[in-house]
């Protein structure tokens, strides 16, 4: 097994008493710890109509990430393509990419990255159809090599960046690694939605995986959220806001939801508790070793390399502290700040 890869999936998450601007700017501080800790990638999401996360335009702000950053991979994790138009996301990439370039990863997924009204509103005529979302992947591919035309001519998503972005399929379920094998992508397991997620995945795209200009050999890693503490207790307060951060999820509340002390003294009913056992592999919580022995058990079953870690806290301390903890724990070699 080589040595495991660390990245981080980032979400803009306003914090009680925050605001979005400090949310953007935390994304920002945490993007630079990451490239100096060590990290291989930082990726960030999509999410709309929601007070609770601020990270709406991945697209946007992957420039002032990748322009306050200098080693670390810049990327999308992901763009929601069904919400947009797979000729303006070629486009958005080239550029990042002529502006960035071999820095750029373009992550891709079909969910709406919030609910199915807001969708509407984005891409009117989105029909949340696999057929679709297929076609789009198509016509990207199309735009990325400059094979795109009508019957009018020839059709160019520019910039012309001599490089094209890497370009991966999220997927918490079989039929997601089945397209990124097809398109020979990377794949990103994103068993912090899916913690019933199995290696079957995985398996599933390296057998199925048609290798291309971008991955000669299928490419997977694992997305997982990660919670690491100086001590257990530490870790304990923090599993229990994000057990109550997901449940809110669940019932469709995607808005403020206070501070640990808040929920400090929640306790959750025989019903909730069901639903924290059925997400429990969602997340992996402990002291720096612990949280060590669990990720490399799961990087031996999913055979992967790289861990996608995502990491919600009530507060911006704790969180920044979880990344420095589990880069010593995989003595991720850092880098000089220039």
């Amino acid at each position: 097994m080589a040595k495991i890869k660390l990245s981080i999936l980032d979400q803009s998450v306003i914090h009680h008493n925050g605001n979005a601007r400090r949310a953007i700017d935390e994304t920002i501080a945490t993007a630079k710890l990451a490239d100096q800790l060590g990290y291989t990638r930082f990726w960030v999401s999509e999410h709309h109509n929601s007070t609770f996360i601020a990270g709406t335009a991945p697209e946007v702000l992957m420039v002032k990430l990748a322009d306050e950053t200098k080693h670390i991979r810049i990327g999308s994790g992901g763009i929601m393509l069904p919400n947009h138009s797979a000729f303006k996301v070629a486009e958005n990439f080239r550029m990042l990419e002529t502006l960035f370039p071999g820095r750029i990863d373009l992550g891709m997924g079909r969910a709406p990255g919030g609910d199915r009204i807001t969708a509407s509103i984005l891409n009117p005529s989105n029909d949340f159809s696999e057929e679709s979302y297929l076609r789009q992947l198509e016509h990207l591919q199309h735009f990325f090599r400059d094979t795109a035309g009508t019957q009018h001519g020839p059709v160019i998503a520019g910039p012309q960046a001599p490089g094209v972005p890497l370009q991966w399929i999220l997927s918490s379920s079989g039929g997601s690694s089945l397209i990124a094998a097809k398109f020979g992508m990377g794949l990103a397991v994103a068993r912090f939605i899916n913690g019933l997620a199995q290696p079957d995945v995985v398996e599933t795209y390296r057998k199925n995986f048609v290798p291309s200009s971008q991955f000669e050999k299928p490419h997977a890693v694992l997305s997982i959220a990660v919670l690491c503490g100086e001590t257990e207790e530490t870790a304990a307060q923090m599993r229990k806001y994000l057990n109550y951060i997901h449940l809110q999820f669940e019932k469709g509340n995607y808005q403020s939801f206070g501070d640990y002390n808040s929920i400090k003294e929640y306790e959750f009913s025989p019903a909730e508790l069901e639903r924290i056992g059925y997400n429990s592999g969602r997340v992996v919580s402990g002291t720096k070793e612990r949280v060590k022995s669990q990720l490399t058990r799961l990087a031996n079953d999913f055979e992967v390399d790289e861990i996608v870690v995502t990491t919600i806290t009530d507060n911006a301390a704790d969180r920044r502290r979880s990344f420095e903890l589990l880069a010593e724990a995989f003595e991720l070699e850092g880098k000089k700040s220039n």
